[in-house]
């Protein structure tokens, strides 16, 4: 254990409120207005309210266990513990699935905008992504408190980006607009605010969550933390303040500036929104610029997130104990390169940036509803268990996020079947390999599993 221990005290609530808007800040320019085609301004903002509702109902939750287990398995960690050894890998399996295939999305992402602004004639390829991979993984080799600090200056540019660009968006803002999509006169409901119907609602889902997707990710940095019992759960809830502030700014004031079908299908829907007649801007030329540095304050502390979950379920035995090994400088050295190699391989190798989201959507909202489900049993099981924080409104809270988070699995098959089916192939994968092995090789001294050691030993004193 003391090979696999990571560096603890390099963060405090700020820097760790600047991660979990950096897992976050690339939705805001990009991505979120394919819901547009999907329901309509009306379908879209309905279902940004819901996912909103459900991030903030599960942070709430999460923020209460991380404050009981403050170790870097996170979500992973709080399943372990509530349900069990097959919980906790189908938890941790999920998280895994989000923060490896979304990082190979946006390094394609970052190469198109490098590509696109014509950065020292790069062209986007494969040398250019690895070229992302092996600099953004080599910060985060170098220390822990360097690359959260570099994410912190790099997440800043980006959000004051976004509020120059609603300052400059909202002096255009027309009300008509909103609503200008063309109505699927055979859609159930459909109205010139739901143009695609009621069920358009659903389809947004996906997309909706797009202004939040990755915030569930800040206890991974428990370990690393100053005092965590009251840290983490202040970073998360500053977080998602902020996340929903710029949800709100960016949503309605792109939409309301060129009109929601201009941008329905834009790659670039800031930009699009201030060329009403098509020719760059200052302004638009700072966002574009800007849009890159969001894509990889993203692209890098999703990476931290995938190192911290692979580390933890590494350690426990769950995955190769190799894994888990840590360097002089405490960081998770396999924990960086493996899924960095393996994000590579997987955008250098398909280019689908879009179905590779799609997958980590899926895995996103399996995960989901598992943690909330593990807020509920560990309030059942064992409501005497000391809680530093918390969650305001109890299991109602963290049941309004098992359901939403349900119902947003579901809607995942609404928009990308083949998404769907191919982390549901992962999965039976995975499943098999800790049913047939890595289920008899856990370590007992993992803090996870010391942890759940500890509870059932608890719950045997009590029966007798």
């Amino acid at each position: 254990m003391e090979r696999r221990a990571l560096r603890r005290g390099s963060a405090g609530w700020l820097l760790l409120t600047g991660l979990g808007v950096a897992y976050v800040v690339s939705g805001d320019y990009s991505g979120w207005n394919y819901g547009l085609a999907e329901g309509g301004f009306g379908g879209l903002a309905i279902a940004m309210v819901l996912m909103g509702l459900m991030y903030t109902c599960m942070v709430f939750s999460l923020a209460e266990l991380s404050s009981i287990l403050p170790t870097a398995g996170g979500g992973y960690g709080f399943a372990r513990r509530a349900l069990g050894p097959w919980g906790g890998f189908l938890t941790g399996t999920a998280i895994l699935i989000e923060y490896v295939l979304a990082p190979a999305a946006i390094s394609l992402f970052i190469g198109d905008y490098v590509e696109s602004l014509g950065l020292f004639g790069l062209e986007s390829g494969w040398p250019l992504i690895l070229a992302c991979f092996i600099l953004f993984i080599g910060i985060h080799l170098w220390g822990v408190g360097e690359a959260l600090r570099f994410s912190f200056v790099v997440t800043g540019i980006a959000v004051v980006a976004l509020l120059v660009f609603a300052v400059g968006a909202f002096t255009e803002f027309d009300a008509s607009g909103l609503n200008d999509i063309p109505v699927d006169g055979e859609a159930l409901g459909a109205n010139s605010w739901l143009p695609f119907g009621l069920l358009g609602i659903w389809a947004a889902f996906p997309f909706g969550m797009w202004f939040f997707l990755g915030v569930e990710g800040v206890p991974l940095a428990a370990e690393e933390t100053r005092d965590p019992a009251r840290t983490l759960p202040k970073a998360i809830r500053w977080s998602l303040l902020v996340l929903v502030l710029l949800a709100l700014l960016t949503f309605f004031s792109s939409a309301g500036a060129r009109g929601s079908a201009a941008i329905q299908d834009a790659g670039n829907p800031l930009v699009e929104a201030l060329q009403p007649d098509g020719e760059p801007t200052t302004l638009s030329r700072i966002i574009n610029y800007a849009g890159l540095a969001g894509l990889v304050a993203s692209f890098f502390s999703l990476i931290y997130a995938g190192s911290r979950q692979l580390f933890a379920l590494s350690r426990a035995g769950y995955l190769p104990r190799f894994l888990s090994l840590t360097s002089r400088r405490k960081a998770p050295y396999l924990g960086l390169l493996v899924p960095g190699a393996i994000g590579f391989g997987l955008a250098a190798g398909s280019g689908d940036g879009a179905r590779m989201l799609n997958v980590a959507v899926f895995g996103a909202t399996i995960s989901y509803a598992l943690m909330s489900l593990s807020h509920l049993v560990l309030r059942r099981r064992e409501p005497e268990l000391h809680r530093p924080y918390r969650t305001p409104g109890g299991v109602l809270t963290s049941s309004v996020a098992l359901f939403l988070a349900c119902a947003a699995l579901v809607a995942t098959f609404l928009v990308d079947v083949t998404a769907a089916f191919i982390a549901l192939g992962v999965y039976v994968f995975a499943l098999a390999y800790f049913g047939l092995y890595s289920r008899k090789h856990l370590v007992a001294k993992a803090p996870e599993e010391e942890f759940a050691a500890l509870a059932a030993a608890e719950a045997e004193l009590e029966r007798n």
